[in-house]
């Protein structure tokens, strides 16, 4: 899936790194990487909560359905 990252020379990583730093500046580098660390983080715990569970509490929370008809209307 990822066989071309290992092809990638020195030259070519140099050159993803200075694009990096030119779109998104260096103070926000920092940002970027913090919130896709949380996300990776909520992600992998979400994929060891059991379905049915509430994310974090391990408590399972009951989905109501409403029961109840419409009602018909005649039209006559």
């Amino acid at each position: 899936m990822l066989c071309f990252l290992s092809s990638m020379g020195l030259s070519e990583w140099l050159l993803v790194v200075v694009l990096v730093l030119l779109l998104f500046g260096a103070p926000r580098i920092p940002q970027l990487m913090k919130g896709m660390g949380q996300g990776i983080k909520e992600f992998k715990k979400g994929l060891k909560d059991e379905p049915g569970t509430e994310a974090g509490t391990g408590t399972a929370t009951e989905v109501k359905k409403d029961t109840a008809t419409p009602e018909t209307t005649d039209n006559k």
